[in-house]
């Protein structure tokens, strides 16, 4: 079974770390670490879903499958 391609990044400008999928427009989610920021995304991906099911909008297809995870160096 295929699943979204997740970005977790480090951001300067927000002061923690961010992970998005791409591939569900808008879905992203902030964390203080790279662990908190991918639970919170896989939380705000079943929202994402959910409320796209019940609005009758389309899910998209899984486009790629990755995990990268971006370390922040001083």
């Amino acid at each position: 079974m295929k699943d979204y391609h997740i970005n977790v990044f480090y951001s300067e400008k927000d002061g923690g770390y961010i992970a998005d999928i791409p591939d569900l427009k808008h879905c992203s989610a902030f964390g203080e670490t790279p662990e908190e920021a991918l639970q919170e995304v896989l939380k705000a991906k079943g929202a994402w879903l959910e409320a796209a099911r019940a609005n009758g909008k389309p899910i998209p297809a899984p486009i790629r499958i990755n995990l990268r995870t971006m370390s922040h160096h001083n």
